[in-house]
């Protein structure tokens, strides 16, 4: 890696050039962080957990036609993926009151709410990504009144299709934050969804304990970040249910044991 030039490291991922014009590769740290990184440890094991979940994640989204920048897994630290020009625009779709919308509006935590309902935040870690409105991203050019119709039309599907696989293995998606950028081909431009999708940018209960299986453990001092990554990966099929427990670091199950 230290070859490849660098493009950019954010707070959990660093981009380096790809092997050919279009592509770049993504390589997940094990940092975890909170509140715009004023909280931060290194959890062994936690990238490698995350660039399997969201490997699996958007293989999927793209066999159900959902475009995404995801090409292939490297390695089990390092994707492969489209390079797009990320729109500044962090979209997050909550099903389930938690987090700032319990403390903003005054719901109990918990509380299904009578609609999905989609948020627009501004990517500024310095202003500590403030929410907007679509009045917001279209004054300023972040965004085209078109392009935000597709963004939402994306944020939909992706929450249909996430709430279904997670459900059925006992996972209820609370909510969870996507990014999209705008990518090239053959001289048409199109949204796709790109990041990556992972416990670190969902937030997962289980279905019968109400168990919290994302980053919130870590952002409330819960402990077992890693153990319920693993969890999450298990029953995913990502990882055998045998080899999720007592290992200091992740074990995965092979490509072909995945298909």
């Amino acid at each position: 890696m230290s070859k490849r030039r660098r493009i950019y490291e954010g707070k959990a991922k660093i981009l380096y050039e790809g092997p050919e014009p279009g592509t770049l590769i993504q390589y997940f740290k094990d940092d975890a962080t909170a509140f715009n990184a004023k909280k931060h440890e290194i959890i062994e094991g936690k990238g490698v957990l995350n660039n399997r979940i969201s490997e699996y994640i958007f293989s999927n989204l793209n066999k159900v036609g959902i475009p995404t920048h995801f090409i292939k897994r490297l390695n089990m630290r390092e994707q492969l993926i489209k390079e797009v020009e990320i729109i500044p625009i962090e979209v997050v779709v909550r099903n389930v009151a938690a987090g700032s919308i319990s403390e903003r509006l005054g719901i109990d935590e918990g509380e299904v709410l009578p609609r999905s309902i989609i948020e627009f935040y501004y990517k500024k870690d310095e202003l500590n990504d403030p929410m907007v409105s679509e009045e917001h991203i279209t004054a300023f050019g972040w965004a085209s009144p078109a392009e935000i119709d597709d963004m939402m039309a994306m944020a939909v599907r992706v929450n249909d299709f996430l709430s279904g696989m997670f459900i059925a293995v006992g996972i209820q998606l609370v909510d969870f934050k996507i990014e999209m950028g705008r990518l090239v081909e053959d001289d048409v431009m199109r949204i796709v969804l790109a990041d990556e999708i992972s416990p670190d940018s969902c937030r997962l209960w289980d279905v019968t304990t109400g168990e919290k299986m994302d980053k919130d453990r870590f952002r409330k001092d819960l402990g077992g970040m890693l153990e319920a990554y693993r969890e999450v990966a298990t029953r995913l099929g990502i990882m055998k249910i045998n080899e999720a427990h007592g290992s200091k670091g992740p074990v995965l199950v092979s490509d072909n044991d995945t298909k």
